[in-house]
């Protein structure tokens, strides 16, 4: 028998439409919006920092003055650096006090609602109620507690004459360690449902089998969660961490509509600080800037910080076998 050759024909081209270009299209928006409403005010506020835009008439025709605005930051002693420094001991205190509460909180949290051995019931209605405060604004909750909290006629000041826990209504706003306290309160329940939620998440990132090992070897919840879920969702405590770092260094709303600073600038934030030297006579937009800029280098030297801690060191000595 003989076997017919056939002859192998060229491979056809085929027409093929590339998509990749559509993707620049969906991207660009973003890029358009962070190019003109943050990178450039960002530059914009470095560059008047180094100037002598005091007032508005000196914001576009202003000259470079060096570090001098700096200069008058760190001259500890004088009124306007010590207002800058106190604001800044304000601000990291309130945050520190609901940072610490809102990570234990999230973190007991998460672990309850993906344990598989408690099986609590009603968890997606339990979600949506811790995670609720954060989806409203600042300026509602600020006028909420403000009601609440007013003096002389308010609810809380009701309530306590009413158990007998005060003869005479009191002035919450002028005691600095309740006014304090109540910033840090609703910054906590503000922000740990969403601190949770981001838990939740990375917590299901982990595959069940490490769990299900855990469950066969006997160990407890408390174990598996010291020893498998904290360990491997030290990425997402990192984030959380910088997050509230910045979110905390930054805030401003809360503190302005309830406090307005007081008592005596003890609840004054740094970005309070900013808004006032700025936006308030005699507009010190360099001096605002300058503090800007400032805040800014201490972000990021605060997150480098955290994140070289939070550097998972049995990465490197994997990296390091392998190599």
């Amino acid at each position: 028998m003989t076997k017919k050759t056939s002859a192998i024909s060229p491979k056809r081209k085929r027409k093929s439409i590339s998509y990749d270009k559509y993707g620049y299209f969906f991207v660009a928006p973003f890029f358009i919006v962070f190019l003109i409403f943050q990178l450039y005010p960002i530059f914009f506020t470095f560059r008047t920092s180094l100037t002598d835009a005091a007032g508005w008439e000196k914001i576009l025709d202003n000259k470079i003055i060096g570090f001098g605005n700096f200069a008058k930051l760190f001259d500890f002693g004088t009124e306007i650096s010590n207002f800058f420094w106190r604001s800044l001991g304000n601000t990291v205190i309130m945050w520190v006090f609901n940072f610490i509460p809102q990570i234990g909180m999230a973190l007991i949290l998460a672990s309850w609602f993906t344990d598989t051995r408690m099986r609590l019931k009603f968890q997606g209605g339990f979600k949506v109620m811790i995670f609720m405060p954060n989806i409203i604004t600042a300026a509602t909750i600020g006028i909420l507690f403000m009601s609440l909290f007013n003096y002389p006629v308010a609810p809380v000041n009701t309530l306590l004459q009413q158990f007998g826990l005060s003869n005479a209504p009191i002035e919450f706003m002028r005691s600095t360690p309740i006014a304090r306290g109540l910033v840090s309160f609703i910054q906590f329940w503000m922000w740990y449902g969403n601190t949770m939620i981001i838990m939740i998440a990375g917590i299901l990132g982990i595959s069940p089998s490490l769990f299900e090992a855990a469950l066969v070897d006997g160990c407890s919840s408390r174990q598996t969660f010291w020893k498998i879920t904290l360990p491997l969702i030290k990425p997402i405590l990192l984030y959380n961490l910088v997050t509230s770092l910045v979110g905390g260094l930054t805030m401003f709303d809360i503190p302005h509509l309830m406090t307005q600073g007081q008592p005596d600038y003890t609840t004054n934030t740094v970005a309070r600080f900013i808004y006032q030297q700025g936006f308030e006579t005699p507009n010190n937009f360099n001096i605002a800037s300058a503090a800007s800029v400032i805040l800014f280098g201490i972000i990021v030297v605060c997150s480098l910080i955290l994140s070289s801690i939070m550097k998972d060191r049995s990465d490197k000595k994997v990296r390091r076998m392998g190599k």
